[in-house]
C-alpha cells in the first residue's frame, strides 16, 4: 500500500473517530465569567478535537474535569497528524495504544504554571511521573515542542498550546489488534462538535500531504 493511500486511510479513520468519540462543551451551562473546565475549553476549540477524542478514549475526561488545578500542554490536531506520520500508524491505532493514558498524562502538571512562572532550564514533574524541561533561550519550548499559545485560563487550571505531541521516554509503540470501537461513557452530551471534527480532519488531511515528516524523540 502506498504511503499516500495509507495517509488517506489514516485521516478517514480520524474522521470517523472524531465523529464517534468527540464529547461536547457545556457552553450553555457557563456564565460569561466562567471559562469552564480544561475539558470544556478543549471541546470548544476545533484545534483540540483529536486531543479530546484521545482523552475520552483513555478515560481521562473526568480527571481533567476535577478540581485540580492542572497545567495542560495541549497538542493541536496538526501535532497529532505529525505524530501519526512519524510513527507510521493510523489514528485508530494510536487511540488503541495501551500506553495512551501514560502519554496524555505526560502533558499534565499538577498545579497552575503560568508563562510568567517559567524559567530557562526549569524542570517540572508531570502527572505520569516523568519530567519536562523548558527552554526559553529563544521561542519558548517544552522539551522539543514549541509553546505557541500560553495562559488559556480554565476554572480548574491553565492550558498552554504546543505544536507537537510530548512522548515520554517510557512509551513503547505496540502492535494492537483492532476491534470495533465503543464510545466511552463520560457523561458529556453530544452536540455540533461533529461538524467541527469534520472540518478539523479536513485540515489535518491537507497538512499531512504538505508537511515534511518529523522525527519523534523518545
Amino acid at each position: 500500500m502506498s504511503k499516500a493511500i495509507k495517509a488517506l486511510l489514516s485521516l478517514v479513520t480520524a474522521l470517523f473517530l472524531t465523529v464517534a468519540l468527540s464529547p461536547t462543551a457545556f457552553a450553555d451551562n457557563h456564565g460569561d465569567d466562567d471559562p469552564g473546565t480544561i475539558v470544556d475549553i478543549a471541546v470548544g476549540n476545533d484545534d483540540f478535537s483529536i486531543l479530546v477524542s484521545a482523552l475520552q478514549r483513555a478515560e481521562l475526561v473526568e480527571t481533567l474535569q476535577g478540581d485540580g488545578p492542572f497545567t495542560v500542554f495541549a497538542p493541536t490536531n496538526e501535532a497529532f497528524a505529525d505524530l501519526l506520520e512519524a510513527l507510521d500508524i493510523t489514528a485508530e491505532e494510536l487511540l488503541a495504544q495501551p500506553d495512551l493514558a501514560n502519554v496524555l498524562l505526560y502533558h499534565v502538571v499538577a498545579g497552575e504554571v503560568f508563562a510568567e512562572n517559567l524559567e530557562d532550564g526549569m524542570e517540572a514533574e508531570t502527572v505520569n511521573g516523568e519530567m519536562v524541561t523548558f527552554d526559553l533561550s529563544g521561542d519558548p519550548m517544552v522539551n522539543d515542542s514549541n509553546i505557541i499559545q500560553t495562559d488559556i485560563e480554565a476554572s480548574n487550571g491553565v492550558i498552554h498550546v504546543i505544536d507537537s505531541v510530548l512522548v515520554p521516554s517510557n512509551f513503547t509503540l505496540q502492535d494492537v489488534e483492532m476491534e470495533e470501537e465503543e464510545v466511552p461513557q463520560t457523561g458529556i452530551e453530544s452536540n455540533t462538535l461533529i461538524l467541527v471534527g469534520l472540518m478539523a480532519t479536513a485540515g489535518a488531511f491537507v497538512f499531512i500531504f504538505t508537511k515534511k515528516p518529523v522525527q519523534v524523540k523518545k
